[in-house]
């Protein structure tokens, strides 16, 4: 078994680093936030008091960090110092510009790397059941692959260096869309009479069938595990979703894409994060259209 260097032991950073240990790995984790880093050791993973000396023992580097400003730092500093071949993993999410900068770094030092934005949620990386999108060269997958299987249950290699991330930014944009898509149509049926109930049966069963639909559907009633039966208690919070629709349109605009709805969208999760929403379901934005806020 190796050991492991885990930078970012955040909400999903730490589940999936949990899982790295439960797999037999020694982990050698970092994180900023005290409360992170009690919650790593207490899942079996050895603190470090800071990323460089997480290094010491291993070629391993997983980093799960929240900005591409940050995952370029923690390359800075930590490429030039790690034993040469390492392998770094990147599972954040974040611009391709950014990935593919951090993968030129690790390449100028000798090392191997990949990014592997993850899809799921707290439970599913509890689970160990996340899709992971990877972008990276072949001998860099290939080696990173052992882990990767560890932390999802689906992994995909998309391409060269960026390549995840891109393909991450464009699956969100579709599920950020098609929420908002099926927000409408429960507003607008509630309007002519028709019944949740009734509308999911139609749509679920037909051409109106999707993600959002049938594991995130905005009404209680027609699902129970939704998070519109419990208060729309986060599975993936309407700020992260915002995240990756803005990730889509700075994109979009570098490259001149034409993509109107991802930009409405994400002017629409905007707003409903100012209103306090952003720690709430990505699914409660129907709560924009409603009746009671129309």
């Amino acid at each position: 078994m190796a050991t492991i260097a885990f930078i970012g032991l955040g909400n999903m950073g730490n589940p999936m680093a949990a899982n790295l240990v439960k797999a037999g790995h020694h982990v050698i984790g970092f994180d900023l936030v005290a409360k992170n880093r009690e919650i790593a050791e207490a899942n079996g993973i050895e603190i470090s008091h800071n990323g460089a000396a997480a290094l010491a023992d291993t070629k391993t580097i997983v980093t799960m960090l929240a900005k591409g400003s940050q995952v370029v730092e923690v390359y800075g500093e930590l490429a030039p110092m790690a034993q040469a071949g390492s392998l770094f993993i990147d599972c954040s999410t974040i611009d391709v510009a950014s990935s593919r900068s951090a993968h030129a770094m690790a390449e100028d030092y000798g090392h191997f790397s990949v990014d592997a934005p993850v899809n799921g949620n707290v439970e599913t990386a509890r689970e160990g059941t996340l899709t992971v999108m990877v972008g990276g060269e072949d001998q860099a997958v290939s080696m990173a692959h052992p882990y990767l299987t560890k932390l999802g249950a689906s992994i995909i290699h998309c391409g060269g260096p960026g390549a995840g991330q891109a393909a991450k930014i464009c699956n969100n944009l579709i599920l950020g869309i098609s929420m908002i898509g099926v927000s409408e149509a429960f507003v607008l049926a509630g309007h002519l009479g028709l019944s949740a109930e009734a509308l999911f049966e139609v749509a679920s069963a037909s051409s109106g069938q999707c993600w959002s639909l049938t594991h995130h559907c905005p009404v209680p009633g027609p699902v129970p595990a939704s998070p519109a039966n419990h208060d729309y208690k986060a599975v993936f919070a309407s700020n992260l979703m915002f995240k990756d629709l803005k990730l889509a349109q700075e994109t979009a605009l570098e490259l001149g894409a034409v993509t109107p709805l991802a930009a409405q969208a994400a002017q629409l999760f905007a707003l409903h994060n100012r209103a306090g929403n952003g720690a709430r379901d990505f699914s409660s934005i129907i709560e924009l259209f409603s009746r009671k806020n129309s």
